[in-house]
């Protein structure tokens, strides 16, 4: 094991007979943002229960800062913090004693009314949790999880159900955590939120990595810059058009080609649909994506449940 942030080690989780990680490894690096994706089922929420010391591992290694959970549990609950998929707090407290009660866990930690300045919940302070909108109880729950002063977030789903402006909000909540050297890992269900906030990303399914890199060297590993989505009725089979691709896939009811030129490789697949006597139903394009990368890997989008 090295002195990553976090590193896990042939990581392995089974419920009776559901292997929900399955000899997983996972580095992640000082002061990046590490990316967590995949599908509904894929083992994502298990491997950072483990990760955060929440659940206990059938086998395998882990160790967070150089630590593991056997030998360091309280000195590791000081140095990380934590927002849940659903926080669920007192909804007759305050916000800012919601807080309070969280500073008072750490013998160190943040000035509790610098971090609701810092995540725009001073105007909330005297609120009962219960009034909050859903983006500020996201908010809060991220603020429970920065008053320790940690060094590394676990965001697990943060950003799920809320509305684009409190997204941002939070993006921008992560963006300074990391410019004080704060290492993030993410799970989410946004391609756009992985691509713009994650260093480097883990595709996993059915409890194993599929794929790992930057989200530039993902989409590189399509071979492909642009993508044509269409459907024709009747539908034609693959090999009807895959000399005109680096690669096609089935999803739901519509094919996905994988293509350089978008001038070539789109009048050849009308001229082949209108060959064959098919008709065109639908028909778009688009650049390559974390999400057609995942659908190539997974026959699945992020977000299918």
């Amino acid at each position: 094991m090295t002195s990553a942030a976090v590193e896990c080690r042939d990581l392995r989780k089974h419920y009776a007979d559901v292997k929900a990680v399955d000899g997983l490894d996972l580095q992640v690096e000082r002061g990046e943002c590490f990316g967590l994706l995949g599908p509904n089922g894929a083992g994502k929420t298990t491997t950072i229960e483990i990760l955060e010391g929440l659940t206990v591992p059938d086998s395998g290694r882990v160790e967070i800062l150089g630590m593991n959970w056997s030998d360091s549990e309280r000195a590791l609950r000081e140095t990380i913090g934590i927002s849940l998929q659903e926080t669920q707090l007192p909804e007759k407290l305050t916000v800012f004693e919601i807080v309070r009660l969280f500073r008072s866990f750490y013998r160190d930690g943040r000035d509790p009314d610098d971090l609701l300045r810092d995540l725009s919940l001073d105007e909330k302070r005297n609120a009962r949790y219960g009034k909050l909108s859903g983006g500020q109880k996201q908010r809060l729950a991220v603020a429970c999880a920065l008053i320790g002063n940690p060094q590394i977030l676990f965001l697990d789903e943060p950003t799920t159900g809320l509305d684009p402006q409190s997204r941002l909000q939070l993006w921008e909540v992560v963006a300074r955590f990391r410019k004080t050297g704060g290492t993030v890992l993410l799970t989410t269900h946004y391609m756009e939120e992985a691509e713009r906030l994650c260093d480097r990303i883990a595709i996993i399914d059915h409890g194993k990595r599929i794929s790992l890199g930057t989200p530039a060297e993902l989409i590189a590993k399509l071979e492909a810059r642009n993508i044509i989505e269409f459907t024709s009725e009747p539908e034609l089979p693959e090999d009807t058009f895959r000399a005109i691709c680096q690669g096609c896939t089935k999803h739901r009811d519509r094919w996905q080609l994988r293509v350089d030129s978008l001038a070539d490789a789109v009048p050849q697949l009308l001229a082949i649909i209108e060959k064959r006597g098919a008709k065109l139903v639908t028909l778009s394009t688009h650049a390559a994506t974390l999400e057609d990368v995942f659908v190539s890997l997974t026959g699945r989008e992020l977000r299918d449940v």
